[in-house]
């Protein structure tokens, strides 16, 4: 399948390009800008993928994905490291793992404890504190609650698949997908759609460190199953969510 690139945009149109499209994406280049660390920092992350807990909570019986989640405040201009929390959605974000508290192992402080990691972050909320001011001008947010997921998705069985719960919204006002690393696989296209509407996107994230920005209320989006190329072929990626006020909860 012929894959496509994404249309990325720089740091002065991300807002814009948000605002009327409802999703953005980054080059790994214009990242480390965002994040103010040189690409090299965010680079030397991508061991932190190695070695991950499979999650157990796949409804469809699948063995093909790996994962690490921790929480985040962003307040006062400062982040910090939320205790431990199960990660929740509703049955109307997510009509397949939705509805059930799913505990998994944290990140490594080693990850989370690095400037590189805390600045990138801070660059996610305040992105996020910067397209809510431009809709709603009138209502300041102090407190942005970030959900940050490491994934593997490896082809092991054949098959693996990024979102199993299909084309869905994730419940929050931001969300980040990194691509990590991509090694011997084909698919995994990814897909936005316009919430409200029947416009869509459809691109292949390649670029390591690069990142897919999606306004959660006017987008919907899913990335297609992957299969291997060659033997031993899985995606790595980061996914980040930010939410005003308080997280996802029963």
């Amino acid at each position: 399948m012929l894959e496509h690139s994404p249309v990325t945009v720089s740091l002065s149109q991300l807002l814009p390009q948000l605002e009327a499209e409802g999703y953005a994406v980054l080059d790994a280049t214009t990242v480390a800008q965002w994040a103010h660390h040189p690409l090299s920092e965010l680079t030397a992350l991508i061991p932190d993928w190695e070695g991950m807990p499979e999650d157990a909570y796949l409804k469809d019986g699948g063995h093909y994905r790996l994962r690490r989640h921790s929480c985040f405040v962003f307040e006062n201009g400062q982040l910090t490291l939320a205790p431990a929390r199960a990660h929740w959605q509703s049955l109307s974000y997510n009509a397949l793992h939705g509805g059930m508290q799913r505990w998994f192992e944290p990140m490594h402080p080693a990850t989370t404890q690095q400037a590189v990691w805390i600045d990138l972050l801070s660059a996610f909320a305040r992105t996020a504190d910067s397209l809510h001011h431009a809709k709603q001008p009138s209502r300041a947010v102090t407190r942005w609650c970030i959900e940050a997921h490491q994934f593997r998705i490896d082809t092991k069985e054949g098959i693996g698949r990024p979102t199993p719960e299909g084309a869905h919204r994730d419940g929050v006002d931001l969300v980040g997908v990194f691509m990590i690393n991509r090694q011997h696989v084909k698919g995994g296209e990814t897909r936005v759609f316009d919430a409200m509407g029947t416009s869509g996107q459809r691109f292949t994230l390649s670029e390591s460190w690069s990142l897919l920005l999606l306004d959660d209320a006017r987008v919907i989006h899913e990335t297609t199953p992957i299969q291997p190329s060659q033997p031993g072929g899985y995606r790595d990626t980061l996914v980040l969510t930010c939410r005003a006020d308080s997280f996802q909860g029963e």
